[in-house]
């Protein structure tokens, strides 16, 4: 399966950056090709300019400048996207990545705007990876945004019954060593069973 690995975390050398090394092993392991997407070290600019949002329901001009990404995006079969929760949301840039590429032509068929409809069928399962750094009563309690952007806001743009995940580690700033081993342990595994 080709699976695109939306990956979204400024610091190489961070606890994301361990889940990503152990996420993409697994995946190798299970025998999918992998187009690993670094929204930071790409230099993504998640900034929905003034010309961009002129130009957003234009799809003869809209995707300029996002080509490449707007072909990767319809190149995967897979979507694993893995980003920390900060202000129980997701980065800017994580969100500026939707903003900038889920738009009409590329996300959805808006011709009807009665009936918008899905364009992102190629995607036949979606994996979200989180850790927040506060406990889970906390995320419940606000909602819990990334939860819903993942299993509700992602599912819609991708086939009709794809099997949507999401693996989270609430509390991350008071966990254990055991814990976050085995937070990346339970990711490994689901990757293997991508």
């Amino acid at each position: 399966m080709r699976v695109l690995y939306l990956y979204c975390h400024p610091l190489d050398e961070s606890f994301h950056g361990g889940i990503r090394a152990a996420a993409l092993a697994a995946l190798e392991r299970a025998g999918h090709a992998v187009d690993l997407c670094d929204l930071y070290a790409e230099g993504f600019d998640p900034v929905l300019s003034a010309e961009g949002r002129r130009r957003y329901h234009d799809e003869s001009v809209n995707q300029q400048g996002l080509e490449t990404y707007v072909e990767r995006l319809r190149a995967a079969e897979g979507l694993v996207v893995q980003f920390p929760t900060w202000s129980f949301g997701p980065p800017a840039m994580l969100k500026g990545f939707f903003d900038r590429l889920f738009m009409p032509g590329v996300g959805f068929d808006i011709s009807d705007p009665a009936s918008v409809k899905p364009m992102l069928q190629n995607i036949g399962k979606v994996i979200g990876v989180s850790t927040y750094g506060r406990p889970w009563t906390r995320a419940f309690a606000v909602g819990d945004p990334p939860r819903k952007m993942i299993k509700r806001y992602l599912r819609w743009f991708v086939a009709k019954g794809a099997p949507v995940q999401y693996l989270a580690l609430y509390h991350l700033n008071v966990a254990s060593e055991a814990k976050r081993k085995g937070f990346i342990d339970k990711v490994g595994r689901a990757m293997e069973r991508f």
